[in-house]
């Protein structure tokens, strides 16, 4: 990626370490945490400023996964960190997070009803973009509180904060002697959770439920990042199974999304919507449903695939 100046500035200004940080297998677990947080600051500033242009929307996809990766060590790891400087970072990690979300969650569901409304015939075609239409200024104004989230004193002072702590070492409650088991064990405490969140479902689980366990899974595969450098392939194939799990769970919660989204723009029409429109809108419902029905058979054998691999670590 070429380094633009508005990257450059950003990095000179959060004073951010000129190499990367390289972690031993064998090193502390904080120290693991830290090399990790080390590589998603970096990502997070690489693509600051594709963000603010919003050209591309993977540019904020990228910038919001550093956001989640970063929380989500911070909480793996809060057994040997101080929870007194580690629990205030996550915090604002989470205010950054949601600033973020809004825009990235539009550009999704404008990006799928887009895609899904291309092959209706002309006139639906038309009633499908003046449905569309609302989200378009909705997301608007989600960029506008974006970009001032990004040029606040908070945001600066949050990615100095994660600057600071790469230059030193991490503030932690206790060592880890032995580093590989403790990182196996903060693997498999993730795994567990979601394990029993799993087995106490019901034979069929609420769309809730099943969005409650992709952000599980996600726990787990961010987790088994933070160990990989200490395991190598055995890991690599957990990380693998755990985005496979989340992934079918994640097209299940944009169907129910993009399902709930349509019959809101729907009633924002009031009594007198257009007869097209309330027939495209019913159309892309159609679709939706189809689609999470499809995904709520798929998700339980990539479960299976986990749990399986979660046995070998």
């Amino acid at each position: 990626m070429a380094t633009t100046w508005q990257q450059r500035d950003l990095t000179r200004a959060v004073e951010l370490p000129a190499e990367p940080l390289a972690v031993d297998r064998s090193a502390p677990v904080a120290e693991h945490i830290r090399a990790g947080l080390d590589t998603r600051l970096r990502a997070l500033i690489a693509h600051d400023p594709g963000t603010r242009r919003g050209e591309d929307p993977e540019e904020l996809h990228q910038m919001r996964v550093s956001v989640r990766r970063m929380r989500a060590m911070l909480l793996s790891g809060r057994p040997f960190l101080d929870r007194d400087w580690s629990e205030p970072l996550r915090a604002e990690l989470g205010w950054l997070g949601r600033a973020l979300g809004p825009v990235r969650d539009l550009d999704v569901l404008l990006d799928r009803l887009r895609e899904e409304s291309a092959d209706l015939p002309a006139d639906e075609l038309a009633a499908a973009t003046r449905l569309i239409s609302g989200l378009e200024a909705e997301y608007r104004q989600a960029r506008v509180e974006l970009l001032a989230a990004l040029d606040s004193d908070r945001y600066l002072t949050l990615l100095r904060s994660l600057a600071d702590a790469l230059r030193t070492e991490l503030p932690t409650s206790r060592s880890a002697v032995d580093s590989e088991r403790e990182l196996r064990k903060l693997v498999l405490r993730q795994f567990r959770k979601l394990d029993k969140a799993v087995a106490q479902l019901p034979e069929d689980p609420e769309d809730e439920q099943l969005h409650a366990l992709r952000i599980r899974g996600k726990r787990v595969r961010y987790t088994a990042e933070l160990a990989q450098p200490a395991f190598g392939k055995p890991m690599q194939q957990l990380i693998k199974a755990a985005r496979q799990f989340q992934d079918v769970l994640g097209e299940h919660q944009d169907a129910c999304v993009a399902e709930e989204r349509i019959r809101r723009l729907l009633r924002d029409f009031g009594e007198d919507v257009d007869a097209a429109v309330a027939f495209v809108a019913g159309r892309l419902v159609e679709r939706e449903q189809t689609r999470r029905a499809e995904r709520r058979t798929q998700w339980l054998p990539t479960w299976e695939a986990l749990r399986s691999t979660a046995a070998e670590i």
